[in-house]
């Protein structure tokens, strides 16, 4: 991927020692990967987090950052911390034996957050931020960040996410990770080998469940280049999920499972009580054709929020709304909200 013209540093490591987690398991020498674009003011003002989402690295994500764009490094210091379980932060897939593969502790959304709070703190001597955004579960992330730190953070905007992983979103989940699993690979804790098959189908399953009905009805996987449906699901996203260690997958797909932001032991697992926990703006943008972040899930968490807006886009890209690779109609209309949302 070709370097961003403006102001960037090369990818980081923040050392956070030995982690104690949500689950009561521990973190031996977490290590969390991250990147940063643009430049810190003097006062530490213009700090944007910017998360990652499920299986993407920094490096997949960043093509949001540019001038003029959703995320403008000319007015912003952002920083992309890789999500625990992505290869590049501590995984599955990088973790030194015996607590490796099948033995990986499981990550929370909240675990992640914490760590990143040290990041923002111990390398940069960041204690507030002017926005956290996120899409999918960078949006879950970012709903995490308003609810646990409420006093930190200026405005969240949640792109196509949501503050829990809903009944049938678990379920969608679990026909992504059995089609995984379904690999003679898989020996009932990691796999003996790279499960090609598992990893195959499950971008099948998943082919059906990221874009809408209308997106395979009007053939919109063709503004992408792909000749044919065979040739999206090969080229897109049997492609996409063969370069992904399969263990790191797995762990992904815990996290974003068992994910809801009354985790925060503060909350007492008590849902309602962490979305009224949240002192900031929120601007949801889910996407009307979403299947799985449902746009009735953010109208449902709406009443609860003490500052919260509801833009959803209206596309017939589904999930994928949400990360407009495809610029056009769906991009146009992120950037706009969430820059007016910014204040610029």
């Amino acid at each position: 991927m070709t370097a961003p013209a403006f102001a960037s540093t090369p990818a980081a490591i923040f050392d956070a020692g030995d982690v104690r987690l949500v689950s009561g398991h521990t973190s031996r020498s977490t290590k969390l990967s991250y990147r940063t674009y643009g430049t810190l003011s003097p006062s530490k003002d213009n700090v944007v987090l910017y998360p990652t989402s499920f299986s993407a690295q920094h490096r997949d994500t960043q093509w949001l950052i540019e001038p003029g764009g959703i995320l403008d490094p000319e007015r912003w210091f952002i920083v992309i911390p890789d999500l625990m379980g992505n290869g590049l932060s501590s995984s599955p897939s990088n973790t030194a034996s015996p607590f490796d593969r099948g033995r990986w502790p499981q990550w929370s959304v909240h675990d992640n957050v914490v760590v990143q709070r040290r990041l923002l703190r111990e390398v940069f001597g960041i204690e507030h931020l002017a926005m956290v955004y996120g899409w999918s579960m960078g949006g879950m992330q970012a709903y995490q960040w308003a609810s646990s730190f409420p006093g930190e953070v200026d405005r969240v905007a949640v792109v196509c996410g949501a503050a829990r992983c809903s009944p049938h979103n678990f379920v969608f989940l679990e026909g992504v990770k059995a089609a995984l699993c379904a690999d003679p690979a898989w020996n009932g804790l990691s796999f003996d080998a790279k499960p090609e098959r598992g990893l195959r189908a499950m971008g099948r399953v998943y082919a059906g469940w990221a874009l809408s009905q209308p997106f395979y009805r009007d053939r919109l996987w063709t503004q992408l280049g792909y000749s044919s449906v065979e040739d999206w699901m090969v080229g897109n996203w049997e492609g996409n999920f063969l370069r992904r260690d399969a263990m790191d997958l797995l762990a992904h797909v815990h996290t974003w499972q068992h994910f809801s932001i009354a985790q925060d032991p503060a909350h007492g697992g008590d849902f309602e009580r962490a979305l009224r926990a949240i002192e900031c703006p929120v601007l949801l943008m889910p996407g009307r054709t979403d299947l799985y972040f449902r746009w009735q899930d953010n109208a449902d968490e709406l009443p609860h929020l003490k500052h919260g807006s509801l833009e959803p886009i209206e596309s017939d890209w589904g999930h994928r709304a949400g990360n407009p690779v495809h610029r056009g109609a769906d991009w146009a209309f992120v950037r706009d909200r969430v820059r007016a949302f910014a204040g610029q």
